[in-house]
């Protein structure tokens, strides 16, 4: 296996996104790589059957950034080893009429994990200090007292909005859902050279929109927002994690071993022991059976 430390990518201290890579160097081919998540799948898999029996915590795993950055090819190679009633994936787009009706919080408590499960969220609620910073106009369909205008929308209201992102991780964590974030952090060109792909590539040409052109020219903005928010909201029970995601097979990679290192904290993940009087009984059941 690679020597990464995952600490070294972990948010913990304010910090500045510049001062990361958007690609680790290694000699390791893909091949390689492929081979070293393949390696963490199983024993996550396991995991994950283990933490059903358990039946006390639910994990919840966020993923962040820009459009090309990997996070479908992620889910699928990460966890395709899981058993597929054991994780949940939800995309969330547009909030559509029946979710403006309530917070904006609201439909990302509905898709929460249940215990002994894993729930991926792509595109997270996230999406509510990031494209809305970039699109403030956006929040007029909120419906929120006192916004009537963009101009209603003071540097108080997404301070405000930070503090309930992360009382709404607080409080979920307190009730047994592992939180971990991940941001897919790339380079411009990188995405460049993805876009291009998938319109010279036929079979990729669904995956493209004009819109991933018209937002690639807020590329500052949103990396200003995104610093701004992980810097807000990596605290110890929900911390942020920074992935390189010039190469896709060693993003995966990455995101595999984190996650099954921050699993291993919690020692008490274990299978229950058989009932004593159900156990002294095993003959007798046999026997019933035979």
């Amino acid at each position: 296996m690679t020597a990464f430390n995952s600490e070294d990518f972990k948010i913990t201290k304010s910090f500045k996104l510049s001062d990361f890579p958007t690609e680790i160097e290694t000699p390791l081919k893909d091949k390689e790589k492929e081979k070293m998540l393949d390696e963490v799948q199983k024993p996550l898999s396991e995991l994950q059957d283990v933490m059903y029996a358990h039946n006390r915590y639910g994990v919840l795993i966020c993923l962040q950034g820009m459009d090309t950055s990997g996070k479908d090819s992620l889910i699928r190679e990460v966890f395709k080893e899981f058993n597929p009633r054991g994780v949940v994936v939800h995309s969330f787009k547009t909030p559509n009429s029946t979710e403006l009706e309530h917070d904006y919080l609201w439909r990302h408590y509905l898709a929460l994990p249940e215990k002994g499960k894993f729930a991926v969220f792509n595109r997270t609620h996230y999406e509510n200090v990031l494209v809305t910073r970039v699109h403030p106009e956006y929040i007029l369909n909120e419906n929120l007292p006192g916004i009537e205008k963009v101009e209603d929308i003071t540097p108080e209201f997404w301070e405000n909005r930070f503090e309930q992102i992360n009382n709404f991780e607080k409080h979920i964590s307190q009730n047994g859902t592992i939180v971990l974030k991940f941001f897919f952090y790339m380079s411009k060109e990188e995405q460049r050279k993805r876009l291009l792909r998938r319109l010279e590539e036929e079979d990729h040409h669904w995956k493209f929109s004009p819109g991933d052109i018209k937002e690639r020219e807020r590329w500052d903005d949103y990396m200003n927002y995104y610093e701004d928010a992980i810097n807000k909201t990596s605290k110890p029970h929900a911390p942020w994690y920074i992935i390189p995601s010039d190469d896709k097979e060693m993003a995966r990679y990455m995101v595999g071993r984190i996650i099954w290192e921050e699993m291993q904290k919690y020692t008490d993940i274990k299978e229950p022991a058989l009932d004593e009087k159900v156990k002294a009984n095993f003959a007798d059941y046999k026997k019933q059976l035979e």
